[in-house]
């Protein structure tokens, strides 16, 4: 746990504030190594971090600091794409505060002749992408003789994207005497070649491994053949409650088959990935990010610059080639105090890769069986008995109260309510509306003691007085703390309080989250043993 504040790392008053602003009121582990090395020694330095861990905050405050701004440009960041670029300077721009320091992304697909006009007026840091950088250089427009700092964001996407030669071409056009900061979630050997010929010393700064991953996030994985990760995939989706996450598929035309099969079976999903043309995946993270759709089916490369904090899940449909990865994935869930649940789809021959994964993040993947077609059913019956009972509640079907008397006439109300569903719902409370799924072994798997995880009884003090059913009990746990159905059991409602048997960690989330705004008498306790 980091104990130091942004204070103790040399940030003035004025960063203070804005960063007090921004909510930001302790030092990430990446920030908390980096501001003071930039802040006092300005030295070139590469940092692993990946993103949702702070990492541009980290190079920004030490940069907006110490900038010696003359309207020529003293800064330069380059990304990857750009969602990322916008992001950036985005975050430079909240972060200087009161003082005059001009930030400008610059990217194709924008118009150049105002990128032009907003640079020759002064401009003192410059974040874009390869591509569009030296098209302005090679016109003259952006000359890079006077930099105070070159900053590579996401270094291991922009080599894995192609641009080494075009980063090359743009370090040989610039000052020697500047700072280079490379930040990237992996660190490969390309990077450091390149580090080691444009950098004459540096220091390498990592986040620990214990500190990549977060406890808020539950990482669970699924043994399944590659031919049922589909069918897999749609019972998880229909098996949670208000999912909003990602799905990270290896290709590109994994991305478009996943996204499309999703769409016709009536998901809110869209594609995402580097041959979609730049206006669809602005429109496309758009709509994600308001909600509009709620699953975002993503290749690696193009998931880079999103940030949202609310992820209930992040489903690795394709295993990660390497750990690193994994982390960097699983890290956009579990975010700003949010518990978040990570699933990994495991064929039997990826068994060793989950195993890896495992032993290098130090960190507990739990092996679990995919939810059965009941199981799926029974949990959006409950989902809609609980919604249907809200409405009741809250008297919130007046409008549609005419049209239920002319609808059921003197038929059999219940002849005319199945009915209604049949139409609303079509097949989806049907079994035969899912495939089987065969059962897999990956050998002996990573948790054999799985089965036996310690479980806990909890008191609640809600019963059947205060409106709650099983329904209701169970869609209160998922909105409040994000508790899958599946993970509670043996439901009692009395009256005046109620009864829960769930996981030792699940029912630690539980308690955090219902009590939180009970301080004086808890909501919920762990159930006194007779």
């Amino acid at each position: 746990m980091n104990d130091k504040s942004f204070l103790d790392l040399g940030v003035s008053e004025a960063t203070l504030k804005a960063l007090d602003k921004k909510g930001f009121t302790s030092p990430s582990a990446i920030q908390t190594l980096v501001i003071p090395e930039l802040l006092k020694e300005r030295t070139n330095l590469i940092g692993q971090a990946q993103t949702g861990t702070g990492k541009t905050a980290a190079f920004a405050i030490p940069i907006l600091e110490t900038l010696d701004c003359d309207g020529s440009v003293r800064a330069i960041v380059l990304a990857p794409t750009r969602e990322l670029a916008n992001q950036v300077a985005d975050e430079m721009y909240s972060l200087r505060g009161k003082k005059e320091i001009k930030v400008l992304p610059v990217y194709g697909g924008q118009s150049i002749d105002q990128q032009i006009k907003k640079i020759k007026k002064g401009i003192d840091v410059i974040v874009g992408t390869p591509g569009r950088i030296l098209d302005l250089m090679n016109r003259k427009v952006i000359k890079l003789n006077n930099l105070e700092y070159f900053v590579l964001d996401e270094a291991d996407e922009m080599l894995n994207m192609g641009f080494i030669e075009d980063i090359e071409l743009i370090l040989e056009r610039t000052n020697e005497d500047k700072k280079m900061l490379f930040f990237s979630a992996t660190i490969p050997d390309s990077i450091m070649k390149i580090a080691k010929k444009f950098m004459k010393d540096y220091k390498l700064l990592k986040v620990k491994t214990k500190e990549l991953t977060t406890n808020l996030t539950e990482q669970i994985y699924f043994e399944v053949t590659e031919g049922d990760k589909f069918e897999a995939l749609c019972r998880v989706l229909d098996y949670v409650h208000d999912f909003y996450g990602i799905v990270f598929c290896r290709t590109k035309s994994d991305v478009d088959d996943v996204a499309q099969h999703l769409k016709g079976r009536g998901y809110d999903a869209e594609a995402i990935h580097g041959d979609i043309t730049q206006a669809m995946r602005m429109k496309t993270l758009e709509d994600f990010k308001k909600k509009r759709i709620n699953i975002l089916v993503a290749t690696d490369v193009a998931a880079r610059g999103i940030d949202v904090n609310d992820l209930t899940h992040v489903i690795n449909y394709s295993i990660p080639q390497e750990p690193e990865s994994y982390v960097h994935r699983i890290g956009r869930t579990g975010r700003a105090g949010k518990k978040g649940i990570a699933i990994t789809f495991v064929t039997p021959k990826e068994a060793s890769k989950i195993s890896k994964i495992q032993r290098l993040t130090k960190t507990d993947i739990k092996k679990e069986k995919i939810p059965k077609i009941e199981e799926v059913i029974s949990v959006k019956k409950e989902n809609l008995y609980a919604c249907v009972e809200e409405i009741e509640k809250e008297e919130d079907f007046g409008y549609y109260t005419g049209m239920a008397k002319e609808l059921l006439g003197d038929k059999d109300p219940e002849v005319v309510l199945a009915s209604l569903l049949r139409h609303m719902y079509d097949d989806e409370f049907l079994p035969e509306s899912y495939n089987e799924i065969s059962e897999v072994k990956t050998g002996r798997g990573l948790n054999a003691n799985n089965a036996g995880d310690d479980k806990t009884r909890l008191f609640i003090a809600l019963g059947k007085k205060d409106g709650y059913t099983p329904g209701k009990l169970l869609d209160l746990l998922n909105k409040k703390a994000k508790t899958p159905g599946r993970k509670v059991r043996d439901i009692k409602i009395m009256d005046n309080f109620s009864f829960i048997t769930v996981p030792l960690r699940e029912a630690e989330f539980i308690m955090k989250a219902l009590n939180k705004s009970n301080k004086n008498k808890p909501l919920v306790e762990k159930a006194k043993k007779k």
